[in-house]
């Protein structure tokens, strides 16, 4: 029987001068015997500009919002329409390597790991890549681990969650993304690591794009961050106190108080001081 995975893009006709390439690695794409994808692309804004970029493309199933909902809204409309048991999140600027699905959908043959993630290299304007390394080892990744990194430091998370692949079920039982104004992903992850293991590759699966026009980039982005990951942490203080476990799982144990830093993500390479405020 096929299996699916299900990508999820949400995309904007304004800012979307890159969707073409992010396009071409998903047709790219390698996967496993016996799976196979669907592209869902969610466009939001009130007046779509991105319907012939998808036409007729197998696979790829495009609908606009035709209304201005932002990304986490603009994220869940498209996980509605998901029918694979695996959900890939890619930005419409960045990029998947062609082993990317290849490589992580066989660490879901464990039914413990909830999530996987490969590692970034940040793709820069003139071309040209950065890589970093993880800030978590390599390997299944217990429940807990990440809030527990990202309590220590100041509400920033070790993971970057633009390319998370997941358990669409579990993404879905969690209310998808959170309804907030950025840093919707990091919100619901947070719920959902603190649920489950994950597993952190060590292979590069995919590319971050770093340009002028990045959302959190945004002065809104600037406006909200740290009351977003007060959000995030406060998520699983409340899923401690609260109790709440999936089945056969012992019950957390963990007090700690919910106190933010600066972000930390998005650290400026010497060639990209052009956005530095």
């Amino acid at each position: 029987m096929t299996r699916r995975v299900s990508i999820i893009t949400a995309a904007y006709g304004p800012n979307a001068a890159y969707l073409p390439e992010t396009l071409r690695s998903v047709r790219e794409q390698q996967l496993p015997e016996g799976w196979e994808l669907e592209w869902l692309i969610q466009e939001d804004g009130a007046q779509p500009q991105l319907t012939e970029l998808f036409a007729d493309i197998p696979g790829m199933h495009y609908e606009a919002n035709h209304s201005q909902l932002g990304t986490a809204a603009t994220r869940n409309l498209a996980l509605s329409r998901a029918t694979g048991e695996l959900v890939q999140v890619l930005d419409h600027d960045d990029v998947l390597l062609p082993d990317a699905l290849r490589t992580l959908i066989p660490r879901f043959e464990d039914p413990e790991i909830g999530w996987a993630v490969g590692q970034a290299d940040d793709l820069l304007p003139d071309g040209t890549r950065n890589s970093y390394e993880s800030a978590l080892p390599f390997g299944t990744v217990a429940r807990g681990t990440v809030n527990d990194w990202a309590i220590e430091h100041g509400g920033n998370w070790p993971i970057h969650c633009a390319a998370l692949m997941m358990r669409t079920e579990l993404v879905r039982a969690l209310g998808g993304w959170a309804g907030a104004p950025i840093d919707e992903d990091i919100v619901m992850f947070a719920a959902l690591s603190e649920l489950v293991n994950g597993y952190n590759d060590p292979a590069v699966t995919w590319l971050y794009r770093l340009h002028e026009q990045q959302t959190h980039r945004a002065q809104t982005s600037k406006l909200f961050s740290e009351a977003e990951r007060r959000i995030a942490l406060q998520r699983v203080q409340a899923l401690t106190t609260a109790g709440v476990r999936l089945a056969g799982q012992p019950a957390p144990a963990r007090e700690f108080t919910v106190d933010v830093s600066p972000a930390a993500k998005d650290a400026v390479a010497p060639s990209t001081a052009w956005w530095k405020d």
